[in-house]
């Protein structure tokens, strides 16, 4: 998001016309008026990234503008980031300028943190880190009270751990979730929330057994499991099932069977074209789930055709779209077989373009 179009004041302004623009996208099918989730105006993200720039002895956090790569835009406060962030960036700026082993050759810094306030530093080098930058990140990690990875080509280096945990409060409860330092997070804790909770609210009428899609660090399916007998969550990256396991044991939850299956496979699964030994760690057949419901969180490119046409053998639908251009697109077809019940537009990422949308699919009796 470009500084330049913070503007706190016009939130709401900006908010309404960007609304406008999404329901006019999806008002072609039949969608009831749409709930509108806004966020906090400023402090909201939770993860921040910058390029380091060094000029004599200075070292500054810069961004740049769209069209202009080669000029660097100092970053000097960084108002829409968590509280957490915006306390740290000034006190490990200061650090990393008066330490020569930490500053040479760093190439970026990223930032991520909790509502809790459990924050992690990847530091970003073009250079080899060797036992002397190791000695000054473990002072550095102990002195602000974070955890620390070291990056460079082919090469990682962890002090203390590559991870943070988040609690989010939930329907009355708890969630504890790890997130893996580079793995994909919702950036937003307070709108991401909200949009678990909308989708549990629908859930919760539902019945029989839940298949969920790209569930990546398990972060919907945790509270959904609540409202189902049985869940089969699929994922595909690695260290994002490596984090959904931890956060299944953690929290206590034994309904959920964790699959490493891409979309398209699980869809030969279901149509009976390929057999996958990774399905055999169910505790019974495929076949014998009473899967009445389908949950996707598909990235921006939406669902391929054969998912579309898989997905549409589902009495109930819940799909949460980070790309209402491809969410349309997959609507034209959803629209022949099911009816649209609910309506939700997120605002995960405000003063951009960008719109988080839910929908509640049924397929009529």
């Amino acid at each position: 998001m470009p500084l330049s179009t913070f503007d706190p004041d016009r939130y709401r302004e900006l908010l309404a016309n960007k609304t406008a623009r999404v329901q006019g996208m999806l008002g072609g099918f039949g969608a009831p008026d749409a709930e509108v989730i806004p966020s906090p105006d400023t402090g909201f993200r939770m993860r921040a990234e910058f390029r380091i720039w060094h000029d004599g002895d200075s070292l500054d956090y810069v961004m740049f503008r769209r069209g202009e790569p080669g000029t660097p835009v100092p970053v000097h406060h960084f108002p829409i980031a968590c509280e957490r962030i915006q306390a740290l960036m000034p006190v490990l700026q200061a650090r990393l300028r008066q330490d020569p082993e930490l500053r040479h050759k760093l190439f970026q810094a990223e930032f991520l943190s909790t509502l809790a306030g459990d924050t992690l530093v990847t530091l970003v080098y073009h250079r080899r880190l060797d036992s002397a930058w190791r000695l000054r990140a473990e002072a550095l990690a102990g002195e602000l009270d974070i955890a620390v990875v070291g990056r460079s080509r082919k090469q990682k280096e962890v002090i203390g751990r590559d991870f943070v945990t988040e609690q989010l409060p939930i329907e009355g409860r708890n969630y504890r979730y790890r997130q893996y330092e580079q793995a994909f997070t919702q950036p937003n804790a307070a709108v991401n929330i909200r949009m678990i909770e909308w989708a549990c609210r629908h859930a919760k009428p539902l019945a029989g057994d839940l298949l969920e899609l790209y569930c990546g660090n398990g972060n919907f399916t945790l509270p959904l499991a609540r409202h189902f007998e049985q869940v089969i969550a699929t994922e595909l990256a690695k260290t994002s099932i490596r984090a959904a396991q931890w956060n299944l044991e953690a929290n206590g939850i034994g309904n959920v069977q964790m699959i490493r299956l891409a979309a398209e496979e699980v869809t030969q699964a279901m149509n009976g074209e390929r057999e996958f030994r990774r399905l055999a760690d169910l505790p019974r057949p495929l076949a014998d789930y009473q899967l009445n419901t389908v949950f996707v969180d598909p990235p921006r490119a939406g669902l391929d055709p054969a998912t579309t046409a898989m997905v549409q053998r589902f009495p109930s639908i819940l799909y949460v779209s980070c790309n209402p251009e491809t969410l349309a697109a997959n609507l034209s077809e959803l629209t022949r077989t099911h009816r649209v019940e609910a309506l939700a537009l997120f605002d995960q990422f405000p003063y951009t373009d960008h719109m988080e949308c839910g929908v509640l699919l049924q397929r009529p009796a």
